[in-house]
């Protein structure tokens, strides 16, 4: 299935603006249910509203006194916010496919939740921070744990972060050679689309059956 270059609706990540898509066109005969996983504060609700051709949904709680010493902030002075359960967006990438993204926690005391959100994933973003490498081990981890498969590496490119070259992250973070991995800026739209369809490409050349892209009326999102 060849993907449309184009970069449809508009760039408010809010979801407010009149560009946003409230309903399915009647063209689209393929869904894609996308798992975005990630350490905490890699960016995963800011890729998720940043894309999102409808208003995004959030389970975003204020940080509290009790995550004192638990979640680590090293690097992320500026985060007061983390997500408690998912992150929901669509976004429509030609006239036959739409996917569904669900962004999950980055805390490991919530990773028992991947289990159910995990169920009916056609393919799995990756987010990553590269100033905080090791923080991504024990999720590419948890992918291998819940069979997690394909997936596809975004490196989200802070304004800090180091300029590690693609052949240095892909050995640090131990992946295939056939594991695409891709740059991008989480705040901004056509880079986040372009990360999304690397996965798709992959994940529609790793398929071996119709059911991991199903029709509208077929859907296994839950």
């Amino acid at each position: 299935m060849a993907l449309n270059e184009s970069d449809p609706g508009d760039p408010d990540p809010a979801g407010t603006g009149p560009g946003r898509v409230e309903y399915l066109s009647a063209t689209v005969d393929r869904i894609a249910k996308i798992l975005v996983v990630g350490a905490f504060g890699t960016g995963k609700t800011t890729l998720v509203g940043a894309v999102s051709e409808i208003r995004a949904l959030h389970t975003e709680e204020t940080m509290s006194e009790a995550s004192t010493g638990v979640d680590d902030l090293a690097g992320l002075d500026h985060k007061t916010t983390t997500t408690v359960a998912l992150d929901f967006g669509r976004i429509t990438l030609n006239d036959q496919l739409v996917l569904y993204l669900f962004g999950t926690p980055g805390q490991r005391r919530f990773w028992d939740m991947w289990a159910g959100l995990a169920q009916g994933v056609a393919g799995v973003l990756v987010l990553v921070d590269a100033r905080r490498l090791t923080d991504s081990f024990e999720v590419l981890g948890q992918l291998e744990e819940h069979g997690l498969e394909p997936f596809a590496v975004a490196v989200n490119q802070f304004p800090d972060s180091p300029d590690h070259p693609p052949e240095a992250l892909r050995a640090a973070l131990d992946l295939l050679p056939e594991t695409p991995l891709v740059y991008c800026d989480a705040r901004d739209r056509a880079s986040t689309i372009n990360a999304l369809k690397v996965l798709i490409r992959h994940a529609l050349a790793r398929a071996t059956s119709p059911t991991s892209l199903t029709a509208p009326g077929r859907s296994q999102l839950p």
